[in-house]
């Protein structure tokens, strides 16, 4: 049986469709988590990157514009896009490479961008020693209509000692917990993680690629791996119930952006359109 789960892209948002429940079509988490204000960052690093762009390159955008302003103009504006495409793409590597490893297939070649960081995530199973649950499989929540598809579920072993700080076991000593688990391989790791996790930690349902659904099972915990080239370090996520309320209130937004905003407005009444006329002027027509 074929995937029943698909994806579409509308108007930059991305949907989840069920073929086994005609006409359900959700919004993926990403896309709801997109709602969030763009970070005051995002505008000064884009000009950056187009600034670095123009200083780097400037003798072959200056012949460039030469022959196509227009062209050289949305090569310099299109430098932060092409960056985000291409570790975009990284990250799909890596996510690839991962997901295998985590299935305990043998990985004969890597693609030279990721070689450290496969490396890293090679030490990450080994300094941690967990058990896969579920991996890449879709949490679907029918109660607030939306999907999305998580990296792993995982058992990991710790102790926790009286103050409430966690130690892993890596030799599984400890007590078992299933985390909830995301991978990133951006730079940094940003807040809005425990948002993804909170959505997928709460959703009603699992369903695999064969389209089988099963209940999402008490998720105890929520971590984010985050593998760079240079290092990874396995972080704690609080995603409970308060942050999936907020989530759920990206999921209104959503709703009130892409549907019920749509009518708000009527159309005009009256307007610097429409002249007026005079009884005067209509009695000397």
């Amino acid at each position: 049986m074929s995937n029943p789960i698909s994806t579409v892209k509308r108007a930059g948002s991305r949907f989840y469709v069920n073929e086994t429940r005609p006409n359900v079509t959700v919004p993926g988490v990403t896309s709801i988590v997109g709602m969030l204000p763009k970070q005051d960052f995002l505008g000064p690093w884009q000009a950056g990157m187009a600034a670095d762009l123009a200083i780097d390159s400037f003798d072959y955008l200056s012949q460039m514009a030469e022959r196509d302003r227009a062209g050289a103009r949305r090569y310099i504006s299109g430098a932060a896009r092409r960056y985000t495409e291409t570790r975009s793409k990284l990250g799909s590597r890596a996510h690839d490479v991962f997901e295998r490893l985590m299935n305990g297939e043998d990985v004969d070649y890597v693609h030279p961008d990721i070689v450290n960081h496969v490396e890293h995530f090679r030490q990450f199973l080994v300094m941690v020693n967990p058990e896969l649950v579920r991996a890449e499989d879709v949490a679907w929540s029918y109660q607030h209509e939306y999907a999305g598809s998580f990296d792993a579920i995982l058992r990991v072993w710790v102790n926790v000692d009286a103050k409430g700080n966690v130690t892993i076991t890596p030799d599984r000593s400890g007590t078992p917990i299933l985390v909830m688990v995301d991978y990133k391989t951006s730079k940094n790791t940003y807040t809005d993680v425990a948002l993804q996790l909170a959505a997928y930690r709460y959703a009603d349902v699992i369903i695999d690629p064969e389209g089988n659904e099963e209940p999402m099972p008490d998720i105890e915990s929520a971590a984010v791996l985050h593998v760079t080239d240079t290092e990874w370090s396995f972080k704690g996520v609080r995603a409970d119930r308060m942050v999936h309320d907020y989530f759920l209130n990206l999921r209104k937004t959503f709703t009130w952006v892409r549907e019920d905003s749509k009518d708000v407005i009527g159309k005009a009444l009256s307007s610097s359109k429409g002249r007026m006329v005079t009884g005067t002027q209509r009695r000397g027509k």
